[in-house]
């Protein structure tokens, strides 16, 4: 072997592993099985930004077009990622849509959204598990909402559920897609993502968002910051995303 190819070979081992690579789902679930099924357990200890969270979520949906009209709902049917207890669920989107289906690996979270009105399909799996029903022909969304959890997935694995989500958006008579995805997520504001080995979690730059939004074929419609959270707080920021060919 030359000197150049051992030189080579001694950087690539030298090279740290990329932080989303360290993600295990295993230990994610471990982490979140361990959590109390309520509000201040979703929010990490700060239940008091629930209230700030939803208004500034409900107010980006306004934006979009996605609200109440005259009392009716915009949204036929949405779907909630990373669900949890369904804060946002019972909080927000019942509010903005007919009927409203969740993924959440963590069965004993969604108990209490069993049989309540407007919920609909209870999936328990991970993201990264997760299909939409092909029995069910209305398994389309007009809004699929991603908050706080996709931190779970790898890079690669955020791709795919993306693309999955994409292919899931309702579509208008005229064929285009009419349905949106939002991405609201904490952000990395340290020049590089952050992996956090209480939750097996990676906490993302911006650019990192947009890199994998632009290979998923995704284009951003629309992006602000959340305002009126606790300074102690990461920014966190909301995206509304919809296939780059329409």
């Amino acid at each position: 072997m030359s000197l150049e190819g051992e030189h080579h070979q001694d950087a690539a081992a030298a090279a740290p592993a990329p932080p989303d690579s360290k993600i295990r789902a295993d230990d994610s679930r471990r982490y979140w099985s361990a959590v109390d099924a309520d509000v201040n357990g979703m929010l990490g200890g700060f239940p008091a930004v629930s209230r700030v969270d939803l208004r500034g979520s409900r107010s980006f949906l306004a934006k979009l077009g996605l609200g109440r009209t005259k009392g009716v709902k915009a949204v036929k049917r949405a779907l909630e990622g990373g669900a949890g207890i369904g804060r946002i669920t019972q909080g927000l989107l019942l509010d903005v849509a007919e009927a409203v289906d969740v993924v959440e690996p963590i069965a004993k979270f969604t108990d209490a959204l069993e049989g309540r009105p407007g919920v609909g399909r209870i999936y328990n799996l991970g993201l990264e598990e997760w299909r939409p029903d092909a029995d069910d022909d209305d398994a389309v969304y007009d809004l699929v909402w991603n908050q706080w959890c996709l931190g779970h997935l790898t890079d690669q694995q955020l791709h795919t559920y993306l693309r999955r989500c994409g292919a899931a958006l309702s579509r208008g008579e005229d064929g285009k897609v009419k349905g949106v995805i939002v991405v609201k997520e904490n952000m990395s504001t340290s020049g590089e993502d952050l992996f956090d080995d209480l939750d097996s979690s990676v906490m993302r730059q911006d650019e990192t968002f947009r890199r994998i939004f632009e290979e998923a074929g995704l284009r951003i419609i629309k992006t602000e910051l959340q305002h009126g959270f606790p300074p102690e707080l990461y920014p966190v920021r909301m995206y509304a995303l919809k296939p780059r060919d329409v």
